[in-house]
Order: C-alpha cells, then structure tokens, then sequence
C-alpha cells in the first residue's frame, strides 16, 4: 500500500493531471479487466476544495480507478493508508498553499480547512510527487514547497518537470534541471511533456489510458507510464 502526495505551493503546474493519469496508468496494470467482480484496486484522492480532478473523472464514461474528494472528510483521510482492497492512492492537492513567510516557527501551511487536510495527507504519505514547469516563476514556490514542507517531514519526494515542450529547445529544459541540482533535490528521469491532448483531456472525459493510437497520442501516453514504472520501482537523479 502506498500513497503518492502530489504537492507544490504554486497552482498550474499540473497536480490534477499527474494525479489522476498516473491513478489510470497504475490502474491499466493493476485491474483485472477479465474478472468483472474484481475492483480497481487504486485510488485518486483529491483534498482540493475546487475538486478539479473529481470534475474531470465525472466526465469520464467508466473510470478505471476510484476517485473520492475528501477535503472536508479529515477522519477518512488519516485512514488513506488503510482503504481495503487498495494498493496506490494518489493524491491531488490545493493549487495554492499560502505558506507563512513570517517567523520560523509558524505552521508553513498555515490555518483553516485546506491547510488541515493537507497536514493530514503529509502525515500518511509514502512518497511526495513535486512538479515543476520550465519557467522561472514556478522556482521559488517550488523550493518553499520543499524546504519549508516536505524536507521537515522527513517524507521521500521526487521533482519531476512537467508540461515541458520540446519545440521551445532545450535551455529552458537544462536550466531546470540544473536549478533542481544545485538545491540537491532528486529529480525523476522522466520528463512530462507538453501536449494539446493533456490540456483537453478532461473537457473530452478522457484519462491518458484512452487517448487515440497514434504517434503522438502513444507519445503522450508514454510519458506517464514510464514515470509511474519510475516511482513504483526507483529512480531520480
């Protein structure tokens, strides 16, 4: 059993889309599709208070995983661990934590409802998910996310770049990963890359598993089952 958090200060870097392709992508392995008695067994949580990936998985005619919105339901959150028959639980988090930039001993998350769940989420995480994009303006929330958040935890994290395009070169792409090397941080091998698909993919009601066959659309697809085989068997650099 393992829950994935997937966490970063700044919205827009994808949390929602991560979360629940890489759910579709574990569950394409997991389910057994010749049983029609058996359950998924992964889950797509999400402690978003706008519930975008609960939106999305709505629009979706049979969904391969199970999918809860649960910000309000803190008691059920510090079970995520023990959810029977489940072996992922993916977590899709607030695009926006107002850390406390005062004193050091503030609580980083601050108060109310939101910042209690993710408490909670952090405290029965196996592993958390950072995305980061190729644009200087997702550096520092990046880095406040990880110092003020997750290294204080001591809970085992994995910087992937996410929604980077290869037609804008390779600069932005190698400055990025040196910025996440210079602070020491473990970066996955997978890069996410840009595609059209990913950004209509929840107006069309479609997870990554369903995308079309054709080059791009196996490109796309691509990308998340190599960086879900990365999590669940090692890696990062």
């Amino acid at each position: 059993m393992a829950v994935h958090v997937v966490l970063n200060q700044k919205g827009g870097v994808g949390k929602s889309t991560i979360a629940v392709n890489l759910a579709a992508v574990t569950a394409d392995v997991l389910n057994h599709d010749d049983d029609p008695n058996s359950s998924s067994p992964v889950a797509a949580v999400s402690v978003d208070p706008q519930g975008s990936a609960v939106w999305w998985a709505a629009r979706i005619d049979d969904l391969p995983f199970h999918i809860v919105q649960a910000h309000e339901d803190i008691d059920g959150l510090k079970r995520l661990g023990e959810l029977p028959g489940i072996q992922h639980v993916y977590v899709d988090t607030p695009g926006w934590i107002d850390l406390d930039s005062g004193n050091g001993t503030a609580d980083p998350l601050g108060r109310g409802p939101a910042a209690d769940a993710l408490r909670v989420v952090l405290d029965v995480a196996d592993s958390v998910i950072v995305p980061i994009e190729t644009e200087p303006l997702s550096f520092d929330p990046t880095a406040r996310t990880i110092n003020k958040v997750i290294a204080p935890r001591g809970i085992p994290y994995l910087v992937v770049i996410n929604n980077w395009d290869p037609r804008d070169g390779m600069h932005d792409l190698n400055e990025t990963k040196e910025f996440i090397r210079a602070n020491g941080w473990p970066l996955a091998h997978t890069v996410i890359r840009h595609y059209k698909l990913h950004a209509r993919a929840s107006a069309d009601g479609q997870v990554v598993t369903e995308y079309p066959l054709n080059r791009v659309a196996l490109q796309a697809r691509e990308d998340f089952y190599k960086f879900a085989l990365e999590l669940n068997v090692g890696g990062g650099h």
